[in-house]
């Protein structure tokens, strides 16, 4: 079982995958990278489902329950960084708080294809992949035990994906991550002063300048951001209020998925297939409709590495600004 721990300084919760344990020696010299393996079948592929954990939920037309067939599927991460059995047993160890490490760790498959990025499905399969993470959200927002979810995507090994053929998590977590916590708080404090949500205020400034719009639509933006951590880092966002990705309506899937396609394509064109992450921003599953707070995705370009005076301040150092980003994205043709 892993577990969680609590870092009494900074407060913020951290796993001890002890199922993923490793010995020293396994981590390569000067942090090469592994690799993608070339000499194995691709798990993800059709014929291959039995190397996964059985099936959780897919998108069929045809076939039998956990065999071929699928248009995307969704199975238990088969190692595991939270497990979805027991109970959350918290404790203390003199100054330190510990809990077991309950959750939920999923794979969205997101085609039967081998492709090895989002762009490379049509609007309409990308709009399937969305409907899984909304489908999966409601089922588990049903756990009580269950608190904050986060839908994360990794493409290329220096964003951390371990497969190269296209897929997404989803990690479920017991309490509300630090960081996400702090973005709450501050759009809460920002409600409670001016009885407007921040987040609908900078998409409402973003399309009055519009110097840092990539893609507008008639329900979503999509613009870099003003404070940009990284080059190319593009946020994508419903126009109307939504606090809870889950609770976005069917009917604007096809029209979402357009721009985080479109979105994904610039990215990839404008700087030669980088590595990147998506992460969608949302709500805490538990909590009732916010009026402070606002999903929105999240694309980090690898473009740019995390060296030694980010992890000590906080600090970012972004070489591109966000308003040539956006002048750069808003001309590739996709």
């Amino acid at each position: 079982m892993p577990e969680l721990r609590r870092d009494p300084v900074i407060g913020r919760w951290v796993i001890i995958a002890v199922d993923r344990v490793r010995r020293p020696d396994e981590f390569r010299k000067n942090g090469a990278p592994e690799g993608f393996p070339k000499d194995q079948p691709c798990v993800f592929c059709p014929g291959n489902e039995h190397h996964t954990p059985p099936e959780i939920m897919a998108i069929r037309p045809e076939g039998p329950w956990g065999g071929s067939g699928w248009k995307a599927r969704v199975v238990p991460n088969k190692f595991p960084a939270l497990m979805v059995e027991g109970d959350l047993g918290k404790r203390g160890d003199g100054i330190y708080d510990i809990m077991n490490g309950v959750g939920a760790h999923e794979v969205i498959i997101e085609t039967p294809r081998h492709e090895v990025s989002l762009t490379g499905l049509s609007d309409d399969e990308v709009r399937d992949v969305l409907w899984l993470y909304k489908a999966r959200m409601l089922d588990l927002r049903n756990d009580h035990r269950l608190v904050f979810a986060l839908v994360f995507k990794n493409v290329g090994e220096r964003a951390g994906a371990s497969q190269e053929h296209t897929h997404s998590q989803i990690i479920v977590t017991p309490i509300v991550p630090l960081r996400v916590q702090n973005e709450l708080e501050r759009c809460k404090a920002y409600f409670e002063q001016r009885d407007r949500c921040m987040l609908c205020d900078i998409a409402v400034q973003e399309l009055s300048s519009g110097v840092r719009v990539v893609l507008e639509t008639p329900n979503f933006v999509t613009f870099e951001p003003f404070a940009a951590r990284f080059p190319f880092e593009t946020h994508l966002m419903p126009k109307r209020h939504y606090s809870h990705f889950e609770m976005t309506e069917d009917g604007l899937l096809p029209e979402l998925a357009r721009c985080l396609r479109s979105a994904l394509l610039r990215i990839e064109r404008a700087v030669d297939h980088p590595c990147y992450n998506y992460l969608i921003h949302t709500s805490p599953l538990n909590a009732a409709p916010l009026p402070h707070y606002h999903w929105h995705f999240e694309i980090i370009p690898r473009i740019t590495r995390t060296a030694g005076f980010e992890w000590g301040t906080g600090f970012y150092i972004n070489p591109v600004p966000p308003e040539l980003a956006a002048q750069y994205l808003r001309e590739v043709k996709v």
